[in-house]
């Protein structure tokens, strides 16, 4: 069978299944339950009204968010690579401990995320904080911690993300000997691409990403002519490798793009773009962030 007679037979399966469900529901007397749906993907903490079959990723193999789709190795780090790495002369430094002039709220105004030491930490229930600057086709490194003693499990861990301009996502969890589905652990392209390796080490412990992104480009017809790419480096492991992403993380702007909908590309945006740091309602601390242009083509 091909790989188009296997999607065909999904989406067959899917929509037998789908008007069964229906069929059940409009019948009275007869309870119906969540597991009706049909796949695994976790849908912890999502109400059960908007709990609907996930879209396929591109590949046609796996659902998004799928618990089924092969977990990636476990390995160890080394025990350190880039933690307290100073920012080269090119970069910008976005926060060294010393205030969030740098950063505003999600909303605009003043970023009132608390500080202590050498670190921010997330606050629930007052949304992310973004940057005020926006870069292109850039080098960022972040340095994270989950907290310890762990609290939650699967995507209630340590959950966080790094969100480039509210459309893509490289998620930040603690995935250290806590399951979750593939395409949401730590340093996965978000409901796209699982990483290569799982290189989280214990909560508590302090974590690096350096993350290599280039924009996407559309030409003047709006038509797109070069997809995101990114590299990720977790813990100095590399977790993505120059991946091309198929369009917008799936949930972190409903608007554009629902939980568990099939990626897309937005319209077309400016190729600069802001960084932005998720709440999830866990607590996460963040330390050492800069980015540098990466001064793509400049040399040719």
């Amino acid at each position: 069978m091909t790989i188009n007679d296997t999607n065909q037979a999904r989406v067959s399966n899917i929509g037998r299944n789908s008007c069964v469900f229906l069929f059940l529901l409009l019948v009275p007397g007869v309870a119906v339950s969540a597991t009706a749906q049909t796949t695994n993907a976790t849908t912890t903490n999502v109400p059960a009204a908007v709990k609907a079959p996930p879209a396929m990723e591109p590949a046609g193999k796996w659902f998004v968010h799928d618990d089924n789709r092969p977990q990636p190795k476990v390995i160890t780090p080394g025990a350190a690579f880039s933690q307290g790495a100073p920012a080269p002369s090119d970069a910008e430094v976005l926060f060294d401990g010393h205030g969030l002039e740098k950063w505003e709220g999600v909303k605009g105004g003043e970023a009132i995320w608390p500080t202590q030491d050498d670190y921010v930490s997330t606050k629930p229930k007052v949304g992310g904080i973004r940057t005020k600057g926006k870069w292109e086709d850039f080098q960022l490194h972040v340095e994270w911690a989950a907290p310890n003693p762990p609290a939650g499990t699967s995507q209630g861990r340590g959950n966080s993300g790094i969100l480039i301009n509210n459309m893509y996502e490289i998620q930040v969890l603690d995935s250290y000997n806590s399951p979750t589905y593939p395409d949401g652990q730590a340093s996965a392209v978000y409901g796209q691409s699982p990483p290569l390796v799982n290189a989280c080490k214990p909560p508590g412990e302090w974590q690096t990403y350096d993350i290599l992104f280039e924009s996407p480009r559309w030409n003047d017809k709006g038509e797109l002519v070069k997809k995101a790419v990114v590299t990720v480096l977790h813990n100095g492991v590399v977790t993505q490798n120059h991946y091309e992403l198929v369009g917008c993380t799936d949930g972190i702007n409903p608007a554009i793009l629902p939980w568990r909908s099939a990626s897309k590309y937005p319209p077309p945006h400016d190729p600069k773009v802001f960084i932005q740091l998720q709440d999830h309602n866990n607590p996460v601390r963040f330390r050492n962030i800069w980015i540098r242009p990466m001064h793509l083509g400049e040399n040719l």
